[in-house]
């Protein structure tokens, strides 16, 4: 370990203790640059981690959350411009990000492997929506905060979960497969899902979020698998920012939510965080166990269980935001998206030391520069 590295994680402990005492003796305003300053020291000092750097971004995250809470006036408009207004360009450059990374061969692989692809993608939009509505009817969340945990229940899986299973030594193609076509699949589940089971928290317009999800989703994801194409791995100062700059986005389009619905966290947070939590590991452990009783392999069946339990939290904010005009129904995507991060990779790593039968170990350092491992032709 360096000496520059143990002195960013004694900086961040040292930061964090006194965080902390401050927030007890004097007032937790008083804390909030401790705190926030505790927390980039941590971030970076996992950043410069050769076995923790998975959890980096987690961290990150964590830290715009604070900024949020503690401030969350510096994010509601800049020069009389409400930052809300920039969620939906932001996941369209994410979007794009994830379609430079893909290629036709991702979507013939659905002919290669048909019952795999069939279970995962039926296993997402069956088990995921059921358990957002049974979660808010359990917890008795209402209104905007209830339809908000349908709604990411409601969405595709993101492309963590493609990264989640090549860490993890599982069938990255199939991984890979199965997000593209919920993906191209969700401006007609998503919102017939949000009809059946939030129409009774909040009007639903089946047609409005239809079409928000093909111009937020969707043209920016073939924009991005037209450029690869064209490009055929030329632009690779392309392929190595854009990681960055959906790693930024994320991070302030979760900081943008937490401002906007800062006080209504404030109130429900416990629960919803739970909430997140406990969708988050059924749909691992339903994802997992449905793929092993309809007979898929080991390799197979874990592809499916990250594919299940991480949603696209980014689409489910913008949704939010977007077409039911609430950021209080972003709030569980925004809770959903940072914890999926962590327990992803806490999973990933378990099972990257139980390797199924033909998987070969992977190197850390193939894992931070693996990016979305499995696009090229």
């Amino acid at each position: 370990m360096s000496s520059f590295r143990k002195a960013l994680g004694v900086g961040a402990i040292l930061l964090g203790c006194v965080g902390a005492g401050v927030w007890a003796f004097v007032s937790p305003e008083a804390s909030s640059a401790w705190i926030i300053a505790a927390l980039v020291m941590a971030a970076l000092w996992v950043n410069l981690g050769r076995e923790v750097r998975t959890y980096a971004f987690s961290l990150w995250v964590f830290a715009a959350v604070a900024v949020s809470m503690f401030h969350p006036m510096a994010f509601d408009s800049w020069f009389d411009y409400k930052l809300t207004r920039l969620i939906s360009p932001l996941i369209q450059i994410i979007m794009f990000g994830v379609g430079t990374q893909l290629s036709l061969a991702d979507f013939k692989r659905a002919l290669q492997m048909p019952k795999a692809v069939s279970i995962g993608v039926v296993a997402q939009f069956a088990i995921m929506p059921s358990l957002g509505f049974l979660l808010a009817k359990t917890f008795g969340f209402e209104g905007e905060v209830a339809a908000g945990v349908v709604l990411i229940g409601s969405c595709p899986s993101g492309i963590a979960s493609n990264v989640m299973a090549y860490i993890a030594g599982a069938n990255v193609a199939l991984s890979v497969t199965i997000t593209s076509i919920t993906t191209l699949i969700a401006p007609v589940m998503t919102p017939l899902l949000m009809k059946v089971l939030a129409d009774q928290y909040v009007t639903i317009e089946f047609s409005a979020m239809a079409l928000d999800i093909l111009w937020m989703i969707i043209t920016p994801v073939v924009a991005g698998l037209i450029v690869n194409r064209l490009s055929r791995g030329k632009a690779e100062w392309l392929d190595k920012a854009l990681p960055v700059i959906s790693m930024a986005s994320i991070c302030f389009i979760i900081t943008i939510i937490t401002a906007s619905s800062r006080d209504k966290l404030l109130h429900v947070g416990p629960l919803l965080i739970l909430a997140a939590m406990l969708h988050n590991g059924f749909g691992y452990l339903l994802g997992y166990w449905a793929a092993r009783l309809l007979g898929l392999a080991e390799r197979d069946a874990r592809v499916v269980s990250f594919e299940v339990g991480m949603q696209n939290g980014g689409m489910g904010s913008a949704l939010a935001i977007n077409v039911l005009k609430s950021s209080d129904a972003a709030l569980a995507s925004a809770i959903f998206g940072p914890w999926m991060n962590i327990s992803g990779s806490v999973l990933a790593s378990f099972w990257r030391k139980r390797l199924p039968r033909g998987a070969q170990r992977i190197s850390f350092e193939e894992v931070e520069g693996a990016g979305h491992p499995a696009g090229e032709e």
